[in-house]
């Protein structure tokens, strides 16, 4: 009888370790961690476009039409990878929308920038005009929007005011005509399109929440530079329940944390067996060492040769050891896909 109590005591302590502690609100469900790439590629995208426009190289030869390829191949990969999952019909119309709105939008950026583009570069200055400028810090503003909220809440009339405040006149001003129609064609096309995306995804799924609790394997030291972390619960085994943000703020919070010895024991409902996405960029020569990861795609930069994205499919339980292990290598943590 001992021996039995003994054992049903066993059985009871495991099932309260398994059992997930982040509450039902807060969970989201495994295969979004592979599904959130294609979406996250629309971040990738415009950040390397906007790195390119500040250069100021020419717009005519931007890699539209391989960043398409790139759209496409990535959602080929990730679906494969959630082959075995139930099937998350609404996550792929969503995809399938803005994929082939990406699609139609790169398409003609392409075919523009290859002809009247094109013209209005060779008869401009060598210098760029304040319609490039501005566009190129457009550019960044967006993508540092992006990185943070979704897409059609940036404010593309805005925009288009600011442009069409600049100076009318003054040296290639073809070109900067030619800038003026484009910009302001690609602002409020935008800005209709975004308002229409944003009606039809608050009918259709609500507001996202901008935060994920995460459980931590130990209470980690305070840190000044995570003004966000906030400790919500600590069990008797010493682990703890805490919120962090969610999209790109999750990825330095989770390397500061990773850094502190810190490992993670569930990510928004998902325990430590559970599989997670990461991407890094790296040097073209970079291989992945042997460990439990699987390479799931590898993707070139098309307008900086020397580097490589290379997405990784971890498990949660190994996320803390994982980002210890690549702090010391000469790769640059891209994003963690924290479903």
């Amino acid at each position: 009888m001992r021996r039995l109590a003994l054992l049903i005591l066993l059985l009871v302590s495991l099932l309260a370790v398994s059992s997930p502690i982040t509450p039902d609100a807060n969970r989201r469900s495994e295969e979004q961690t592979f599904l959130t790439y294609p979406e996250w590629f629309l971040v990738h995208s415009p950040a390397e476009y906007a790195r390119y426009v500040t250069a100021d190289r020419p717009l005519s030869d931007f890699p539209f039409w391989g960043h398409i390829r790139q759209l496409w191949s990535s959602y080929a990969s990730v679906t494969e990878a959630t082959a075995s999952y139930p099937l998350n019909t609404g996550y792929h119309v969503m995809i399938l929308v803005i994929a082939s709105s990406t699609t139609i939008e790169y398409g003609l950026r392409l075919a523009y920038e290859r002809t009247l583009g094109r013209l209005g570069e060779w008869l401009r200055g060598p210098a760029p005009t304040a319609e490039e400028s501005y566009a190129a810090r457009i550019a960044q503003d967006y993508v540092n929007f992006i990185r943070v909220l979704p897409w059609y809440e940036y404010d593309f009339v805005r925009a288009m005011h600011g442009l069409w405040r600049l100076p009318a006149s003054g040296d290639s001003l073809f070109r900067k005509w030619e800038r003026r129609y484009a910009l302001s064609t690609e602002y409020l096309v935008k800005a209709g399109y975004g308002w229409l995306i944003k009606q039809a995804t608050q009918a259709s799924y609500g507001t996202e929440l901008l935060t994920t609790l995460v459980v931590l394997d130990r209470q980690p030291s305070p840190n000044a530079q995570l003004p966000d972390f906030h400790p919500l619960q600590t069990l008797p085994d010493g682990r703890q329940l805490v919120r962090l943000p969610r999209y790109e703020a999750f990825s330095p919070y989770a390397e500061a944390l990773a850094q502190q010895g810190t490992n993670f024991r569930e990510i928004a409902g998902n325990p430590p067996q559970a599989k997670l996405l990461l991407t890094i960029l790296t040097p073209v020569s970079w291989r992945p060492g042997s460990n439990q990861d699987q390479l799931l795609f590898e993707q070139p930069l098309l307008t900086e040769p020397t580097r490589k994205r290379v997405a990784l499919v971890t498990r949660v339980g190994l996320l803390g050891e994982r980002l210890r292990q690549l702090h010391s290598q000469p790769v640059e943590l891209e994003h963690i896909y924290d479903y």
